[in-house]
């Protein structure tokens, strides 16, 4: 497949939230233009979580991380995902909110119309792709975590995001949401699909728990690629690399990997990486894609070169 189809690059749709997704889609957008991010919509803290609990919405953060990651690097792009990403600090209660948030927010109260809003919004970023949530109503996690040899549940993604466990399994509230047809339709339509890297249980298994998300990843002919963590939080304390890739295997089993990025920096245990990614039919790319200065951040040139061979074909260790 060549990397480029017409100017403006294969069609992509990168599935996470946050911070992860925040580097996946910064490294896409150096590569092509046509990006569909489909981003959770479990959030329940902070800005987010108050948004959401005041007007009964799906949280915007996630998704204006998603457009301020496709914003391009000149005066206009940079300029305003500064703006949309200025967080207020204040004695009242005005602090703490993302002023992206509020924008968001204001633009579905307008249109009455929640991808029209985030749409009206990338066009005035001028964004590379297209941002969209992967459902169209809030939705809660819940998760079964083991501490100390007991399983106990812990509901919000904040909540399963800070327990001391090991999580087990997810699941979503309320059970088999619908998916935004948008997203739907982007990941039939696609090329290439991409699964994280980020938080593993609250933003990148949930897409998987969407019915016809799931039906869509599974019918897709697009080749799927994932970029794992650097490193573990604290949902994922105690898992491997592997792991994490068991665990999406073991939440949804048929839906197929093509190639799994990995940094060798984070890779502990070669032997089992191989054997996971034998296992499934995908291949293993090592590349170095931390930043030199910080090794705990993804470095958007190096992903993007990393997924630039996946794309192509190159999936050859590189030293």
């Amino acid at each position: 497949m060549s990397l480029h189809r017409g100017s403006r690059g294969p069609h992509v749709a990168a599935l996470g939230g946050g911070h992860g997704l925040f580097a996946t889609l910064s490294a896409l957008r150096l590569i092509t233009q046509n990006i569909t991010a489909i981003v959770t919509v479990a959030d329940d803290g902070g800005s987010s979580g108050r948004l959401r609990q005041e007007f009964n919405t799906i949280p915007p953060g996630d998704l204006r991380m998603a457009l301020s990651a496709l914003c391009d690097d000149g005066e206009w792009g940079q300029t305003w995902r500064d703006v949309l990403q200025h967080r207020f600090t204040s004695d009242g209660p005005m602090n703490g909110h993302a002023l992206g948030n509020l924008l968001i927010v204001t633009m579905w109260e307008q249109l009455g119309d929640v991808v029209a809003g985030l749409d009206w919004v990338g066009d005035l970023l001028r964004i590379k792709g297209r941002v969209v949530p992967m459902s169209p109503i809030p939705l809660e996690i819940e998760a079964d975590v083991e501490e100390d040899g007991t399983l106990r549940k812990y509901r919000g993604q904040v909540a399963v995001a800070t327990a001391r466990g090991r999580v087990k399994h997810v699941e979503l509230i309320p059970e088999n949401p619908p998916a935004q047809p948008e997203a739907v339709e982007a990941i039939r339509d696609a090329e290439w699909v991409v699964f994280g890297p980020g938080s593993w249980y609250t933003s990148v298994i949930p897409h998987l728990m969407v019915p016809q998300l799931h039906e869509a990843l599974v019918q897709t002919k697009a080749r799927k690629v994932m970029a794992l963590n650097l490193g573990t939080e604290w949902e994922t304390k105690g898992m491997s690399p592997a792991d994490h890739v068991r665990s999406f295997h073991e939440h949804a089993p048929d839906v197929s990997l093509d190639v799994i990025i990995a940094d060798p920096g984070s890779i502990d245990d070669l032997d089992g990486m191989d054997s996971i990614a034998n296992e499934l039919g995908a291949a293993l790319m090592l590349r170095q894609v931390r930043m030199t200065e910080n090794h705990a951040l993804h470095d958007a040139l190096r992903l993007a070169a990393a997924y630039r061979d996946a794309f192509e074909g190159t999936v050859g260790d590189v030293e």
